[in-house]
């Protein structure tokens, strides 16, 4: 199978958030998908197969299969638009979070996402001591999303993975006011077996909606400050459904030799 690195949210090779995007003819044996995962050993490795109503796609952490995954699904749209199907700026993809489109709009690539239900919960000194520092406010949907004072906060944090382990949420978000940007965050996903997303997707649309709402604004422009760092366009749709859109760009292609029926 054809194997594509690609770094998304970002417009320069070593940014944003890397992803292996794997396409292929039939699917493999779920354990040979589990284990490139763990060999590329990048926070997702998507897989897609064509089918009659358009494609399927799963995404893989080094640790387990998810339901949601922005950054990968950004990467495999890149992939299939810039590579595959090259006359078409808009792909759909089945997955296990349901039909999710992706349209080209220039150099973004817009995804249309689910939002989650936000439900505030209280602070405590757990979440403290997991983050070095007290949160102001928590709300948890899908993941946990703690709320800093200030921008530095969320910067320089060096979070303890295992006690973050111990906190509610598929992830343990942080996020704050940014000076440049509406907001700044960053994603610790230590329950995945990836101690930090460099940019993920799929906590914005919980970080995106809780900004939106907060500010009044429809329109959020964010910032992952992770090493590697990235932006992303957060929209409010309605109806329960956020876009999050950003760059990508190409960084290797290879061929897998392995057998994909390996067990």
């Amino acid at each position: 199978m054809r194997q594509y690195i690609v770094d998304a949210f970002t417009n320069k090779p070593f940014a944003g958030n890397p992803a292996a995007v794997c396409v292929m003819d039939a699917w493999s044996a779920e354990s040979f998908m589990m284990k490139l995962a763990m060999e590329n050993n990048l926070s997702e490795t998507a897989f897609i197969v064509k089918e009659e109503q358009g494609y399927h796609l799963r995404w893989f952490t080094p640790g387990t299969e998810v339901e949601l995954c922005g950054h990968a699904t950004l990467a495999s749209s890149y992939v299939i638009l810039n590579h595959i199907e090259t006359g078409s700026d808009t792909v759909r993809f089945q997955t296990m979070s349901g039909l999710l489109t992706v349209n080209r709009r220039g150099n973004l690539y817009e995804m249309d996402f689910p939002t989650y239900t936000l439900t505030e919960i209280p602070v405590t000194d757990d979440m403290e001591r997991a983050f070095g520092v007290r949160p102001v406010r928590a709300v948890i949907g899908l993941d946990l999303v703690c709320v800093f004072e200030r921008e530095e906060d969320v910067r320089n944090m060096e979070p303890d993975q295992a006690l973050l382990m111990k906190l509610s949420g598929r992830l343990q978000n942080v996020t704050a006011r940014g000076s440049e940007t509406d907001c700044v965050s960053r994603s610790f996903c230590p329950k995945v077996a990836v101690p930090e997303d460099p940019v993920c997707g799929s906590a914005h649309c919980q970080i995106g909606d809780y900004w939106a709402k907060e500010l009044g604004k429809p329109v959020i422009r964010a910032y992952q400050a992770s090493r590697r760092g990235g932006y992303l366009k957060c929209e409010i749709k309605g109806n329960g459904r956020i876009s999050i859109s950003g760059e990508a760009t190409l960084v290797a292609v290879s061929d897998i030799k392995v057998d994909p029926e390996n067990k």
